[in-house]
């Protein structure tokens, strides 16, 4: 067999194992959440989350809404340095963002049913 004949056929079975897949996951809500900044971010976004009067107060001040928290809670970042991932309740993270040119820091308790945000902090 040539190498052109191996080569199509490689190619002819590549390309039906990609529309199999994409008709099969092509529907569903599938996402390679590998990373751990991703896996924490996601951990925390499918919880209930609680905001702590501080915290309610805080964003009236920097005129944030839940919308913009949610913002942060898919693109921002992990600060795994200030975080304390040790505990065995209920861990905190730190996780940085920008809302509205700001960069906003915010400071969350993951439980296992519940993520409550207790901090916020702003760098204006």
């Amino acid at each position: 067999m040539k190498l052109a004949q191996r080569l199509f056929y490689y190619l002819g079975g590549f390309a039906i194992g990609l529309i199999l897949l994409f008709f099969f996951l092509g529907g569903k809500k599938t996402s390679c959440d590998y990373s751990p900044n991703s896996r924490v971010l996601k951990n925390i976004r499918i919880k209930e989350r609680a905001f702590s009067e501080d915290v309610l107060q805080t964003m009236q001040n920097f005129s944030i809404d839940t919308a913009d928290i949610s913002s942060i809670l898919k693109q921002g970042e992990v600060n795994f340095s200030k975080s304390n991932t040790k505990l065995d309740s209920c861990k905190i993270y730190h996780v940085e963002g920008i809302v509205n040119d700001r960069t906003i820091m915010l400071q969350i308790e993951n439980c296992d049913s519940i993520a409550k945000v207790y901090g916020i902090e702003s760098n204006q």
